[in-house]
């Protein structure tokens, strides 16, 4: 499930609002256990994934670097080369 988390912080363009609740969903269902919660815990985990997907931006905002912003096809393209390597593809 985490695999699914991508790094969120230097990049250009800026990480968006759906990649940074996504990376939070995926961080409360590997908490939890939960891929969709019942309706018991359903709030909580609405909840918790709002207040991760906060978390994440303020981080974001206040982390600083010296090093040059990090292109996302670039990324992509090392991400799929390392794919290809790894399992065969």
């Amino acid at each position: 499930m985490c695999r699914n988390i991508r790094t969120l912080f230097n990049f250009e363009p800026p990480a968006t609002e759906l990649e940074i609740r996504d990376a939070a969903l995926q961080f409360v269902r590997k908490l939890s256990g939960f891929t969709v919660p019942s309706k018991a815990n359903e709030a909580a985990f609405e909840r918790a994934v709002a207040e991760i997907a906060a978390s994440a931006r303020v981080l974001i905002a206040d982390l600083k670097t010296t090093a040059a912003p990090r292109d996302r096809e670039i990324e992509a393209a090392k991400a799929r080369e390392r794919s290809a390597l790894r399992f065969g593809n």
